[in-house]
C-alpha cells in the first residue's frame, strides 16, 4: 500500500498533458528528474470520459512514484476564460464551455493547475530547457496548431483575458498579395498564422500548388530527395514563419526563441530563420537566437508538472 504521507518528503509534482489524441503524463522529483511516465489514448469527443481518463492516468502515476496526493498541472489545447473560468479556445472542443478546472478539482479532490499547452512547453524550456537562465523567452508549437507562450524571469506572463502569446490568431504579416486574405482558420477568421505555419498548413499549401495530398514528413522528405516544388513549398513555409516570428520580436524582444511541436525537428529553421527575420526586425543590428526545445515531446508535459503548486 502506498504511504500516505510519502508526497510530503518525495517533493513529488505530477503534470498531464491532455492532447487531441493522446493523454500523457509525468512524475517530477523536486529537482526535475523524471520519476514515472505514462501515456493513454485521448477520448474523443466524451467529456465526461476525458475526466476520467484523466484521474486514471494520475493513479498510475502516483502509484509507480509510491506517493499519494501529489500537486498536478494540467496543459490543454486552450485557456480557461477568466471571464465565465469556462474553457474556451480549445481545438479539442468537447472541453469548450465546460468548467474543467472544477470537476477535475471535484474527481481528484485537491486543486489542479490549468493553463495553455504553449504555456507549459515554454515554462518547461525557460525552467530547465534550452531557455534556462535566459530573462526573457518566447516559446512556440508548430504542430497541428501554432501556439505561443511568454516568458519573463522565469514566470508566465498571463494578462487580464488569458491569452498572452497566442501569436497563432493573428494574421500574416508583411503579407504577399497572393496570400491575402489566406484560408479559412477554425476559430471563423481567415489568413491566421495557424493556417501558414502549422503541418497541416504546410501540407495544405503543397496540395494546393501541385494537387499532390503528402504529410509534411513527406514534404520535407522528397525536398531532400531534390524535388523542386516540395523545396519551394518548403521555402514559402519559411518565410512565413521568419515573418510571423520577426513580429513577436518586435512586440516582445525576447533573448531566446524555443521552438516546439513536430516541425521543430526541421533542422533548417535554425539556420535560415534569422536571416530571413531581419529585414522585418525593428533595430539597427538585429541578434535572434532560436533554439530547438531540449525536451523535445516532453516539454509540455514537464511543464504542466512545473505548474503544479504544492
Amino acid at each position: 500500500m502506498t504511504d500516505p504521507g510519502a508526497i510530503r518528503t518525495s517533493g513529488a509534482r505530477a503534470g498531464i498533458d491532455l492532447g487531441g489524441t493522446k493523454i500523457e503524463g509525468v512524475l517530477l522529483g523536486p529537482d526535475g528528474r523524471e520519476r514515472a511516465r505514462r501515456r493513454i489514448a485521448s477520448p474523443q469527443g466524451d467529456y465526461g470520459k476525458t475526466i476520467e481518463a484523466i484521474a486514471q492516468l494520475l493513479e498510475a502515476l502516483e502509484q509507480a512514484g509510491q506517493c499519494t496526493s501529489t500537486p498536478l498541472g494540467l496543459a490543454i489545447p486552450g485557456s480557461l476564460s477568466r471571464r465565465t473560468g469556462l474553457v474556451h479556445n480549445a481545438n479539442s472542443t468537447w472541453l469548450n464551455g465546460r468548467p474543467l478546472d472544477r470537476d477535475l478539482s471535484q474527481r481528484l479532490n485537491r486543486n489542479v493547475a490549468i493553463a495553455n499547452d504553449a504555456n507549459c512547453f515554454a515554462l518547461s524550456e525557460a525552467t530547465d530547457g534550452a531557455g534556462q537562465g535566459s530573462q526573457s523567452v518566447f516559446g512556440v508549437i508548430l504542430g497541428t496548431g501554432c501556439g505561443g507562450a511568454l516568458i519573463h524571469k522565469g514566470g508566465l506572463i498571463d494578462g487580464p483575458l488569458g491569452i498572452a502569446g497566442e501569436w497563432g490568431h493573428n494574421p500574416l504579416p508583411w503579407a504577399e498579395p497572393d496570400e491575402f486574405p489566406g484560408a479559412e482558420c477554425w476559430c471563423g477568421r481567415r489568413g491566421c498564422m495557424e493556417t501558414w505555419v502549422s503541418g497541416p498548413a504546410l501540407a495544405a499549401d503543397f496540395a494546393r500548388l501541385t494537387g499532390t495530398a503528402s504529410t509534411p514528413e513527406q514534404i520535407v522528405a522528397t525536398a531532400s530527395a531534390g524535388d523542386r516544388q516540395a523545396q519551394a513549398a518548403i521555402k514559402r513555409h519559411t518565410s512565413r514563419l521568419a515573418r510571423g516570428l520577426a513580429h513577436v520580436v518586435n512586440v516582445f524582444d525576447p533573448d531566446v526563441i524555443v521552438l516546439g511541436g513536430g516541425l521543430s525537428k526541421l533542422t533548417h529553421l535554425y539556420a535560415e530563420l534569422p536571416a530571413l527575420m531581419f529585414p522585418f526586425i525593428f533595430a539597427d543590428a538585429p541578434a535572434v537566437d532560436i533554439r530547438p526545445p531540449k525536451w523535445g515531446d516532453a516539454s509540455g508535459v514537464r511543464g504542466a508538472a512545473w505548474l503544479a503548486v504544492a
